[in-house]
């Protein structure tokens, strides 16, 4: 909400959940949709959707995604209001977007392992691990939102996922 507990003159609010990969943020961005009846923008599908990146990142696995291509895709989309957004980080997202910024974090050693039967290994394991022991996330999102938005949300278990939406 904004500050005069509005919501920035939308009709709805607009969410970005956000988090380390493995801390559950497509499961709880579908879980919210199903409650709310909110659009769901994965970033991530959207990217590989439709080619919003610069190739890919043989070291992390993964594409090196383009802003500038990004975000002209969800502009509209956003200034309508009434949107779930799904993505690992937030820095390069207009403030101006969102009423709530929701970091999911996760207990190490579940993280580890949800990470593991994921596939991850290498690097790729060891630095979203110590990205969550440092608080990366919840770093980038305390410097790029409003403090009263960003609120950091234990995800850990099935019931976890349940009492944050």
């Amino acid at each position: 909400m904004a500050q005069n507990g509005s919501i920035r003159g939308r009709r709805q609010p607009n969410i970005l959940v956000i988090g380390t990969p493995g801390t559950s943020k497509t499961k709880t961005s579908s879980a919210l949709v199903e409650a709310t009846q909110l659009r769901h923008i994965c970033i991530g599908d959207l990217v590989r959707e439709k080619n919003l990146h610069d190739g890919w990142d043989s070291e992390f696995e993964s594409h090196l995604i383009n802003v500038d291509l990004v975000l002209p895709q969800v502009e509209d989309l956003m200034e309508g209001g009434g949107n779930i957004v799904d993505y690992h980080g937030c820095d390069f997202f207009p403030k101006r977007w969102f009423d709530r910024v929701v970091l999911l974090q996760t207990d190490n050693s579940v993280l580890y392992d949800r990470l593991s039967r994921s596939g991850y290994t290498g690097s790729k394991l060891t630095n979203n691990i110590k990205c969550e022991i440092f608080q990366v996330l919840l770093q980038e999102a305390e410097e790029s939102y409003p403090e009263d938005i960003v609120v950091a949300l234990k995800s850990d278990t099935i019931e976890d996922i349940t009492r944050n939406v």
